[in-house]
């Protein structure tokens, strides 16, 4: 999966924050949810509108962040 066909930059919606296809709910959002130990299943059920392909990549989109962060010198 490529997180790039489905994780979106805006400016004028929710601040420029990347978000899920466009849509109004942000990669934070979800990694909160996840973070608060919400189950995938608890959160595709409280937004019908996602999928578990979207959940994935916003942990690929994390995770790619991360690695940037790392790499970059200090």
């Amino acid at each position: 999966m490529r997180y790039r066909d489905r994780i979106t930059i805006e400016p004028g919606k929710r601040g420029g924050k990347p978000c899920i296809r466009g849509m109004r709910i942000t990669v934070y959002d979800v990694l909160s949810y996840l973070a608060s130990g919400m189950s995938y299943d608890e959160i595709l059920e409280d937004f019908p509108y996602l999928t578990k392909e979207d959940i994935l990549a916003c942990l690929e989109y994390a995770a790619v962040r991360e690695r940037h962060t790392l790499m970059a010198p200090a």
